[in-house]
């Protein structure tokens, strides 16, 4: 399965590396970005929001962020769903191959995608994050209430201080998990609400920013 689902992306930086101005705790206080190349695959993906096949990943250009794409990742309840659709989730189990030297955090993240919700059915979309191995998670959460018909996006930020760091010198899978889920609530049962993290006429990309930083000598 890992060889089978793998999508790795390899692009060499076009920016130096080079400290931003700023105090230890300060956000500012990042590498702007390794000098060299990350590559990131996708070792395992498991889920009923990501079948095999449906999720990719791909790195940006100047090594501050990573992109995973997901073309089929549907929560829906009411009408003829099946009473198992309200919640879908994805595990991403990602390798992160990184520049000697340095050491990364996720510092935000953006989720979007299309929501029908009837009067009175609510929603949530839910992420954490953590590496392999170590007890420190981080945990967000955004709920939707209906009447909405429109799409949506939701932003996890993570204060510098609070940032789960990868640990220098040891190589840790880093591991995302996502949740779409769905309630009818006091809404219609006969008619259907639904949440998605796809699109009909493409897909829906969720994009993570890294942040840097240099390991002791």
């Amino acid at each position: 399965m890992t060889r089978a689902l793998r999508a790795s992306a390899a692009l060499t930086a076009v920016l130096a590396s080079t400290l931003v101005a700023g105090n230890a705790g300060s956000a500012n206080a990042a590498i702007v970005a390794p000098p060299d190349k990350i590559v990131i695959e996708i070792a395992t993906v498991n889920g009923s929001g990501c079948k095999p096949g449906t999720a990719a990943v791909a790195v940006s250009q100047d090594n501050t962020a990573f992109t995973v794409t997901y073309s089929d990742y549907l929560a829906q309840v009411g009408g003829g769903a099946s009473p198992i659709d309200f919640r879908k989730n994805c595990q991403l189990n990602l390798i992160v191959h990184v520049p000697q030297g340095f050491t990364y955090a996720v510092a935000s993240a953006d989720y979007r995608g299309f929501a029908s919700l009837q009067n009175g059915a609510t929603a949530v979309q839910k992420a954490s994050y953590y590496f392999q191995g170590s007890p420190d998670t981080a945990a967000r959460e955004h709920p939707y209430s209906g009447p909405y018909n429109d799409n949506w996006q939701a932003t996890d930020t993570t204060e510098w201080g609070q940032l789960v760091w990868a640990p220098c010198g040891v190589k840790r899978n880093f591991n995302i998990n996502t949740e779409l889920r769905v309630s009818a609530g006091t809404s219609d049962p006969s008619t259907t609400s639904f949440m998605t993290m796809d699109s009909t006429d493409g897909e829906i990309n969720t994009i993570y920013r890294l942040a840097w930083k240099e390991c002791p000598a």
